[in-house]
């Protein structure tokens, strides 16, 4: 069955084929860490890439971008979300990294 003003697929089908790429990914990620066969960055990557590739797949059967009338939009809005995303987690990587220089100044002792 087709929704008319979006030209979607109504069925269960893709629905079900994205939970289970995704409980997949999941799976796959999960045995990463747990079995401990990578170390330092490369485990860090791997489930790096996992979620960008989950991401990918929930974006694609749960959110149906690319799937309406006008995809233009909602890759515009795909890429202000990424372009925000960015900014929030670059600043906030960038304000923790310049808090250890308090470190280095001994903190004055407060007898109360």
């Amino acid at each position: 069955m087709i929704d008319q003003e979006h030209r979607w697929n109504i069925s269960i089908t893709p629905l079900i084929v994205g939970f289970l790429l995704s409980l997949g990914m999941l799976c796959v990620a999960y045995y990463i860490v747990g079995v401990k066969h990578l170390r330092g960055w490369e485990e860090v990557l791997w489930i790096m890439g996992f979620a960008v590739i989950q991401a990918l797949y929930q974006f694609v059967y749960f959110l149906h971008l690319g799937a309406e009338n006008k995809p233009r939009h909602g890759l515009m809005i795909f890429g202000f979300m990424i372009l925000i995303t960015i900014i929030i987690i670059g600043g906030t990587l960038w304000i923790m990294a310049n808090l250890s220089y308090d470190t280095q100044i001994p903190f004055p002792s407060r007898n109360y």
